[in-house]
């Protein structure tokens, strides 16, 4: 069995080369961790952002969170299969469904159609909206370093890369 000391990233630490990302990086932080939008609810939707995309980085990373947060295994395991999954509230089900909209490609017409924005305009205020919006743009800004630089399952910012 591999564990977390025998993994290595594909590449080293992005703010060797591009400090100023760390900033970039802590603001979008900031701006979830002190928007209207519960921790849990930003978690659940990362973590079935990372489920689409394939990223054991951001699956690991968002289910570690929600135990520390005290979610149960139920609702962590869930997640994958939330539509008929009884563990969410009707707000999380709207985050989940968001994520999955932009996420996934729709060939038969829009990947948010006006029905979906309704349903998530009745659970969010616009503040609230734009914190959901910014939770998904946060996986997303993200993702490329994910799926290419492959930074280490489990480990925290800073030590996710090999040097």
């Amino acid at each position: 069995m591999t564990t977390t000391s025998d993994l290595k990233s594909r590449m080293p630490n992005p703010l060797q080369f591009l400090p100023d990302m760390a900033g970039i990086a802590e603001g979008l932080h900031n701006t979830l961790r002190n928007g209207p939008i519960p921790q849990t609810t930003i978690s659940l939707l990362q973590l079935r952002a990372g489920q689409l995309l394939g990223s054991t980085y951001f699956t690991i990373r968002e289910t570690g969170n929600l135990r520390k947060a005290g979610e149960s295994e139920e609702r962590i395991t869930a997640v994958a299969t939330w539509r008929d999954a009884t563990y969410f509230t009707d707000a999380e089900r709207v985050a989940l469904e968001l994520v999955e909209a932009v996420l996934t490609p729709n060939p038969s017409g829009e990947r948010v159609p006006d029905e979906l924005y309704a349903r998530a305009s009745a659970h969010y205020d616009d503040k609230a909206l734009w914190s959901l919006i910014m939770a998904i743009a946060h996986i997303g800004f993200f993702t490329p370093a994910a799926l290419i630089a492959k930074p280490i399952p489990g480990m925290p910012p800073g030590r996710n890369y090999s040097e």
